[in-house]
């Protein structure tokens, strides 16, 4: 059966939002997947069914979560394969940016058109660019970024409905579980 990673896309954001990994791993084990594990409280989490539609799995993860939660937790999921290639893509986009400060992964539910993606491509500054490979944009901030901003260059409203990691939780889910 293949095997997947979920990332959840704003959970654990205020008082409201809460989701802990434990009621994560519970819920994905109540719709029938199995192999369940979670990485940090961010919304990871990697598990196995012979579902192979991507879209049916991330509808079947989103209706569980909304019923156990009561508010939508939009999901965004790839094979393990996919994770792997992300992860060794965003090493070689950090090794050809030395002096980096941060390195966001953003990962999203649909591939963007050219259009948009010449778009998000163009928003380079002084403080870092943008680099997108079909359902990952990667940005790359260097220091004249201001630290404690995820998005300072202005992509994430082009990018649709997606969630983020830093660099270093990508490389770790995917040198634990690919």
């Amino acid at each position: 059966m293949p095997t997947y990673v979920a990332f959840l896309r704003a959970i654990n954001l205020g008082a409201n939002r809460k989701f802990a990994k434990d009621d994560i791993r519970r819920v994905v084990e109540s719709i029938g997947f199995t192999d369940v594990e979670t990485h940090i409280n961010t919304g990871n989490v990697r598990f196995t069914t012979p579902m192979r539609s991507r879209a049916k799995i991330e509808k079947a993860l989103e209706d569980a979560f909304a019923a156990d939660r009561g508010f939508d937790v939009p999901t965004m999921v790839f094979t393990t394969a996919e994770v792997a290639d992300i992860a060794g893509e965003a090493a070689a986009l950090s090794a050809e940016r030395p002096g980096l400060e941060r390195h966001y992964v953003y990962l999203l539910k649909e591939e963007l058109p050219p259009g948009v993606v010449a778009r998000v491509e163009e928003l380079a500054t002084d403080a870092g660019g943008m680099v997108v490979r079909g359902r990952v944009a990667h940005a790359l901030l260097g220091p004249g970024y201001q630290a404690g901003t995820v998005d300072p260059l202005g992509a994430a409203k082009l990018l649709g409905v997606a969630t983020n990691r830093n660099v270093n939780v990508i490389t770790a889910i995917a040198a634990k579980w690919c």
